[in-house]
């Protein structure tokens, strides 16, 4: 809603879409006060093309997730990607249970960039902007690693491992943003709903 000069309030026609299937990113969301009236996961490619860089790949799969979702005019849609990146490699969501411990053993004892993009969309215009943090994983022992694999919590997250989730345990230190390491960096994306005519919390 808006608040007019004379102290009236008017509904906007807008309405926030979000283009992410991530039931964490919707309860970021929340944290803004917003609610999405849809959600619509888009259906894009994520393999890396050869040589390119974990940042400038999350920022090309999030522009193609907000490509892939065309904007009516009285739509605000919300496209993020998440990449996780140990030095130049990608460490994307793990196909099974094997390359999920793979994944986990490299980042066991070492820091990683967690990388967040996030693509905000109308009609008319598209904003985007990322956010790197860094992240240090313990040393896990076997015991640590075989038990986390059976929670099943590694499934659908890049790099294997959720902040948010049972992995939390191993993470002793990070530096950058907790809110962009789950999958969306809440300052940024709160900016870019403004710039697309969010002017207050929850409110379009």
């Amino acid at each position: 809603m808006i608040c007019l000069k004379d102290g009236s309030i008017t509904a906007s026609s807008k309405q926030l879409i979000l283009g992410s299937g991530s039931p964490r990113r919707r309860e970021l969301l929340a944290v803004l006060g917003l609610h999405p009236a849809d959600v619509r996961a888009p259906d894009v490619d994520e393999t890396p093309q050869k040589g390119e860089l974990p940042r400038s790949y999350c920022n090309r799969i999030t522009a193609a997730k907000a490509a892939a979702l065309p904007a009516d005019a009285d739509e605000i849609i919300l496209c993020a990607d998440t990449t996780v990146a140990l030095g130049r490699r990608i460490m994307g969501k793990p196909s099974d249970q094997d390359e999920a411990r793979a994944f986990l053993q490299k980042l066991s004892g070492r820091r990683h960039k967690v990388i967040t993009a996030v693509a905000v969309k109308t009609a008319e215009h598209i904003w985007q902007k990322d956010v790197v943090s860094t992240v240090r994983m313990k040393r896990l022992s076997q015991q640590e690693l075989e038990g986390y694999l059976a929670t099943g919590d590694w499934q659908g997250k890049a790099g294997a491992y959720g902040i948010q989730g049972p992995a939390g345990a191993f993470i002793p230190w990070i530096s950058g943003s907790y809110p962009a390491i789950m999958g969306l960096p809440l300052p940024e994306t709160a900016h870019l709903l403004q710039a697309a005519g969010l002017n207050n919390w929850g409110q379009l």
